[in-house]
């Protein structure tokens, strides 16, 4: 019998009075072996993390796509991706977890652009001598994680994680496109709309009216971020989530169209074989 993928939450393998760890990869690798958790099998995870290579390499899947692990390369890793980890441990670097709480809560609406401006970004190069440049930011936050006083401990790990953040994002700007701040807030907007409403409409129309721009305003914005249609972007939204809810194996492929918003299983069908070439439930053969 094929194996389900497995959804883990943050509590699972940690016991932390705030909801945040930083780890190296060897520990990582070490603990899952402890606790006979496959590490290599696909999983999809119920909270935010960044994987941060600091020696070797290696390749990471994220959500069905190979990703290239080497010095000063920064995986992002959001809530409900599904990804999984070389089996051979060949590289040294840091994880760190935390649940989406210890961002948003009591957040300025500045940083938590910065926030999603670098996790809008598959993966992140800061180049591998600039890592020492993290050294500082990484140590205060392993200092904090350890320090027994709980009195402000989530302030104070808020605070410095954050910092880690923007530090990241000022070294990876030369690198990676910049957005004006109102336009990508807008284009944040409307993933959102899409996570919430897809059952409801495929069409973009419905969501920019629901932003109160014009149809043409939000296809010019997902053009420039991600250089797709307005409704191309939903539809390479709704495949990837499809493909999540496929990998799962929990769910019958009738299940999975109506969660999506296909009133009609054949429609569906017809929707998934036009953009990957494969029935459903060909694909779920193949992974």
């Amino acid at each position: 019998m094929s194996q389900e993928i497995e959804n883990i939450v943050f509590s699972e393998f940690v016991n932390q009075p705030v909801p945040f760890e930083l780890i190296s990869i060897e520990n990582l690798y070490a603990r899952c072996n402890e606790s006979a958790f496959d590490l290599y099998n696909p999983h999809r995870i119920e909270f935010h993390a960044l994987i941060i290579v600091t020696e070797g390499k290696s390749k990471h899947i994220i959500d069905f796509k190979e990703q290239s692990l080497f010095p000063g390369v920064i995986l992002p890793l959001s809530k409900g991706q599904v990804h999984s980890f070389s089996k051979a441990l060949t590289i040294k670097g840091y994880v760190v977890s935390f649940d989406e709480a210890i961002i948003t809560n009591n957040i300025s609406e500045k940083n938590l652009f910065h926030f999603l401006h670098l996790y809008n970004a598959p993966t992140i190069h800061i180049g591998a001598e600039n890592l020492q440049i993290l050294n500082p930011y990484l140590s205060i936050l392993k200092t904090e994680l350890e320090n027994p006083n709980i009195n402000l401990k989530s302030d104070f790990i808020n605070t410095a994680l954050m910092t880690l953040l923007l530090q990241i994002k000022r070294l990876s700007m030369y690198q990676h496109n910049i957005f004006e701040s109102i336009r990508f807030k807008i284009f944040i907007q409307f993933k959102q709309l899409i996570i919430q409403h897809h059952k409801e409409t495929h069409n973009a129309s419905d969501y920019a009216n629901m932003l109160s721009i014009s149809y043409k305003y939000l296809n010019d914005i997902c053009k420039e971020i991600t250089s797709k249609t307005a409704k191309t972007f939903i539809d390479s939204w709704i495949l990837l989530e499809i493909k999540r809810n496929i990998s799962e194996k929990k769910y019958t492929s009738q299940e999975i169209g109506y969660k999506m918003g296909f009133s009609e299983h054949s429609n569906f069908i017809r929707f998934f074989k036009k953009l990957t070439g494969v029935t459903p439930n060909k694909f779920r053969e193949q992974i």
